[in-house]
C-alpha cells in the first residue's frame, strides 16, 4: 500500500495489486476529512472484485461486442465475460494483476509510478504492451492518473480507472442527490446488453441531458428504454472537452458539500450509479454497499469502438506512444 497526500489533508492510499485506489480521503467544506471512493479493507475481497472498485482497466476497458475485434485482417477472440461480451479486458485485466512500483517525484510533489508488461497474447490482445500509471495528489487538492503505453505490435489500448465515488463519505448511503453536470450534447446509446448500436445521439429532450447541474434522482427513475437497458446510468458520453484544460463533468454533494470536477484528454466519459452494487461482501469499515452507494466517472475511448469506425479509435499502432491524463479535482 503506498499513500499520497498533501498539506490540506487530501490523501490517497494506493495498492499496486491492481493499481487500485483503496481510500481517497478529502476535506469537505468545513475541513472534516472523509474517505469518499468505495473499497474493501482486505486485499482477499479484491480478489474477487466483481465490481472493479477502484481499479486500472485494461486492456480495453469497457465492452466489445461479441467479445471480438478485428485488426489488421486477423480476428482476435477474447473471453466472453459478460454474456455473449468482453468487459474489462477479461478474467484477468490490469486490476487483477501486480504492478511494479515506486515513489518518484513530479512537479515538487511525490508521485506513485506503476509499470507493466502485459505480454503479447495475455488475453488473446496482441502486442507486448508496457504500461505506466502514474497517480500524484496535487496541492490543489485533486488526484491526477497519467496513462502511458507503448507496443511492439499493432494493438487495441483504453485505460480507466474504475473508482467509485460518493462525495458524502463512503458509507453514507446511495448517490441519489448527488447533483451531476455533463459536458457533452451526445451519447452513445445502448441495446439490451448495455452495447453501444453505433448511433450518436442528442441529449435533448431524454433523460441523458447533464449539460447542467441536476439531481441524479430527477433522471434515474424516468421512463425511458435506456434507463431500463442500463438499469440506471451506464452509459457513454461524448464530450464536448478538447483537451485537459476544459471541465469535462462535475458533481456536487449537497450534504457535505463536497465538488468534484474531472478533466481529461479522453473523448468519452461512463457515467456509471452502481446498479449492481450488491450486498454480498463487506466493505471498509464494516460497511454492506449496495445499489447506487456510489457513482463512476471513467473516462475512456467509446465502448465497441472497435465495430463502429465512426468512433475515436482505440488502435495502438507498433512503436506509437498511448498517452492520456485524467484528474479528478476537489473543491
Amino acid at each position: 500500500m503506498y499513500t499520497l497526500s498533501n498539506d490540506s489533508g487530501m490523501k490517497a492510499k494506493i495498492t499496486n495489486y491492481g493499481g487500485i485506489v483503496v481510500s481517497l480521503f478529502v476535506p469537505d467544506s468545513s475541513g472534516k476529512i472523509d474517505d469518499v471512493v468505495l473499497g474493501y479493507d482486505s486485499l482477499h475481497n479484491y480478489f474477487k472484485n466483481s465490481c472493479y472498485f477502484g481499479g486500472i482497466i485494461g486492456r480495453h476497458a469497457n465492452r466489445i461486442e461479441n467479445s471480438s475485434f478485428e485488426l489488421n485482417g486477423k480476428v482476435y477472440n477474447l473471453v466472453k465475460n459478460e454474456g455473449k461480451n468482453h468487459i474489462h479486458g477479461g478474467n484477468i485485466g490490469f486490476d487483477s494483476v501486480v504492478w511494479n512500483a515506486e515513489i518518484i517525484e513530479e512537479d515538487g510533489v511525490e508521485a506513485l509510478k506503476l509499470t507493466y508488461r502485459s505480454k503479447d497474447g495475455e488475453e488473446n490482445y496482441p502486442g507486448n504492451l508496457d504500461v505506466t500509471v502514474i497517480y500524484k495528489v496535487t496541492k490543489d487538492n485533486a488526484l491526477s492518473i497519467e496513462y502511458q503505453a507503448i507496443s511492439d505490435k499493432d494493438t487495441v489500448v483504453n485505460l480507466t480507472n474504475h473508482s467509485y465515488f460518493n462525495l458524502s463519505g463512503h458509507s453514507y448511503g446511495d448517490i441519489l442527490n448527488h447533483e451531476v453536470m455533463i459536458n457533452a450534447d451526445k451519447f452513445t446509446p445502448i441495446d439490451e446488453y448495455s452495447i453501444p448500436t453505433g448511433e450518436i445521439r442528442d441529449v435533448e429532450g431524454t433523460p441523458m441531458d447533464f449539460r447542467k447541474m441536476k439531481p441524479i434522482k430527477d433522471a434515474i427513475e424516468m421512463e425511458d428504454i435506456q434507463i431500463t437497458y442500463g438499469k440506471g446510468f451506464d452509459h457513454n458520453w461524448v464530450l464536448n472537452t478538447k483537451g485537459i484544460t476544459e471541465k469535462a463533468a462535475e458533481v456536487f454533494d449537497p450534504v457535505s458539500k463536497r465538488r468534484m470536477e474531472v478533466y481529461t484528454t479522453k473523448p468519452g466519459v461512463q457515467f456509471y450509479t452502481g446498479n449492481n452494487i450488491v450486498d454480498s461482501k463487506m466493505g471498509k469499515d464494516g460497511v454492506k454497499y449496495s445499489k447506487r452507494s456510489g457513482f463512476c466517472l471513467e473516462t475512456q475511448y467509446f465502448p465497441n469502438a472497435l465495430k463502429h469506425k465512426h468512433f475515436p479509435s482505440p488502435i495502438l499502432k507498433a512503436g506509437e506512444k498511448y498517452q492520456h491524463k485524467t484528474i479528478y479535482k476537489f473543491l
